[in-house]
């Protein structure tokens, strides 16, 4: 993680280009660069890069600029100028926002092992388990990536989430209306083409550590009231205080609500800013076979 740091403490660095400079940086032979994953997508030195990345930028030491590319914080700066020997997910722990993301993911060490203990699992706990630890890790990116994403680029994405999951009668059934003359709702979802039966939403793009309470969730009925509908989807990307839950459950219209984690978990399910690489085939013995 060291010298990822480092290497970005001149500039705006792309990934491609920094795995390129450590294989120099590490002198490794041909063979070692052209060493894959299992998986073959992806070489395992470029896979180490890109976690130490995913690391260092959970802790606040690094940021992404764009797409593809990331910069050094002025706390990874800091941490530099005190010039550690070593920089590993143990040092990382000294910041809350790297052992917050450490409690929702159950992330992989910086070796890159993900299964702690193989010893007392059997081979098909080993596999969920990796999997699930992998998911984990990408709802936690992807969610971190809304939280740093402009308002509308926000709201377009919920649209695009709710479609995906199966609201709306076509791709052209949802619509932004975050701006001036909302009303108080960001988007609406037509159930049908003529748009009689309505679902409205609510999207607040906040930090984890602000939490919703009930006066906006009484605040978005007001809005389904005024648009004399009674089908509403309240998303943060942050939590609900427990009085907002009480209050939307009591409130007389159908208000749901999606939170970080389950927005995040959404997102990987109907594969909205995330794509499938590879499939996993297990076979099992077909007894009749042997009959």
């Amino acid at each position: 993680m060291k010298p990822v740091l480092e290497l970005a403490a001149s500039g705006e660095v792309k990934i491609s280009d920094a795995v390129s400079q450590l294989e120099r940086t590490f002198r490794l032979t041909e063979a070692e660069m052209a060493e894959m994953l299992p998986s073959g997508k992806q070489t395992r030195f470029a896979n180490r890069v890109h976690w130490a990345r995913s690391y260092l930028k959970q802790a606040g030491l690094l940021k992404n600029t764009r797409r593809g590319h990331f910069e050094i914080t002025s706390e990874g700066r800091r941490v530099l100028s005190e010039n550690p020997e070593r920089i590993d997910a143990k040092f990382l722990e000294r910041y809350d926002q790297f052992l917050e993301f450490k409690s929702r993911t159950n992330a992989p060490d910086e070796g890159g092992s993900i299964i702690d203990q193989p010893d007392v699992t059997t081979p098909d706990e080993t596999m969920r388990s990796a999997h699930q630890q992998i998911t984990n890790a990408l709802a936690a990116d992807l969610l971190a990536r809304l939280r740093e994403s402009e308002p509308k680029f926000f709201e377009e994405v919920i649209v695009t989430l709710l479609i995906k999951m199966g609201y709306g009668y076509g791709q052209a059934s949802g619509t932004v209306l975050g701006g001036a003359g909302d009303d108080g709702v960001d988007g609406v979802i037509n159930l049908d083409p003529l748009g009689v039966d309505q679902v409205y939403v609510q999207a607040k793009r906040y930090g984890v550590e602000n939490t919703i309470g009930s006066g906006p969730i009484r605040d978005f009925y007001g809005a389904l009231g005024l648009k004399d509908v009674t089908k509403g989807i309240f998303v943060t990307t942050s939590s609900f205080s427990s009085s907002a839950r009480a209050t939307a459950e009591k409130l007389g219209a159908r208000i749901v609500l999606i939170d970080g984690p389950q927005l995040a978990r959404l997102m990987v399910a109907h594969e909205v800013g995330c794509r499938v690489t590879e499939t996993f085939k297990v076979a099992v013995v077909e007894e009749s076979y042997f009959e």
